[in-house]
């Protein structure tokens, strides 16, 4: 990630896929509606707060060297295609 909208699509991505709306986050994490609202918008925020933000939505940070492959479980949208790929020509080839 190389800068806030990144991580605020991420954020975004990871809320919809759990099927929670902005509002339900401070039941999560006791973070009013309006506060999240400007995270997911791309507002800067101290470090325990977006700690406190991936709590909530079952995420960790992980921090690398630069160059390292980061690892993407689950954000990939090509590593996910490869693995359905491989999937499927599982099915076909080796049924």
């Amino acid at each position: 990630m190389k800068n806030v909208d990144e991580i605020a699509a991420l954020l975004i991505e990871q809320r919809k896929k759990l099927g929670i709306e902005q509002k339900d986050m401070y039941m999560r994490i006791g973070m009013k509606q309006q506060q999240y609202q400007r995270i997911e918008a791309g507002s800067d925020l101290k470090l325990s707060t977006l700690l406190r933000v991936l709590e909530g939505l079952d995420l960790e940070l992980s921090i690398s060297p630069k160059g390292t492959p980061a690892d993407t479980t689950g954000f990939s949208r090509a590593g996910v295609e490869l693995a359905d790929d491989v999937d499927d020509l599982d099915f076909w080839f080796n049924s």
